[in-house]
């Protein structure tokens, strides 16, 4: 008897230990980024008339951080507004309205100062100097090259609009950064 009650304690113990690492396995996480190594992406700017201007690269490094550098050369000297917009087009033709509003799957308000929280697609102005010599570096958290939510590389793709004025981080939807007046396609490396 002593025998009977040790065997069905232990098939107990099995099936509970069992029950727990099923419960276990099936729990998810939020974070809808998924890196295994190192993604790069680029594209070439070009402006209203369709001359290329500069470059903008784009590096994940550690999931959920990418880190952005972009170089341009022949815009007005001061701070431009530059977003990531949610449709992969780049058209002069269209003065750049093709690529839609900005990236904002997490439906926040716009500007970096917003008390709510950015749009996906909001980046600190882009500074260029008396020269025409512009560039900017920075890295966000509210993308990623990789897959899920915050995906850069949906459907429909990801274009970098530069806006004619400074972004004042602020105002929605757009910070009062004026017309479009450059862009690119990010493409996979």
């Amino acid at each position: 008897m002593k025998r009977d009650i040790n065997v069905n304690l232990l098939r107990f113990v099995a099936l509970l230990a069992l029950a727990i690492i099923g419960l276990l396995a099936s729990c998810t996480s939020n974070d809808t980024t998924t890196v295994t190594s190192t993604i790069k992406a680029t594209t070439s700017l070009i402006d209203t008339t369709g001359k290329a201007i500069g470059t903008a690269t784009f590096t994940e490094e550690t999931p959920g951080l990418v880190t952005m550098v972009v170089s341009v050369t022949g815009l007005k000297a001061g701070q431009h507004g530059i977003h990531f917009h949610m449709v992969g087009k780049a058209e002069p033709s269209t003065k750049f309205m093709s690529a839609g509003e900005h990236f904002n799957p997490d439906n926040k308000k716009h500007g970096l100062q917003s008390p709510t929280g950015a749009h996906n697609g909001d980046l600190p102005n882009l500074v260029v100097n008396a020269q025409g010599v512009g560039s900017l570096t920075t890295a966000t958290d509210r993308i990623t090259l990789g897959t899920g939510t915050k995906s850069v590389f949906d459907t429909d793709g990801t274009a970098i609009i530069i806006h004619a004025n400074a972004d004042d981080q602020l105002t929605d939807p757009s910070g009062n950064s004026g017309g479009r007046i450059a862009a690119g396609v990010l493409t996979r490396n």
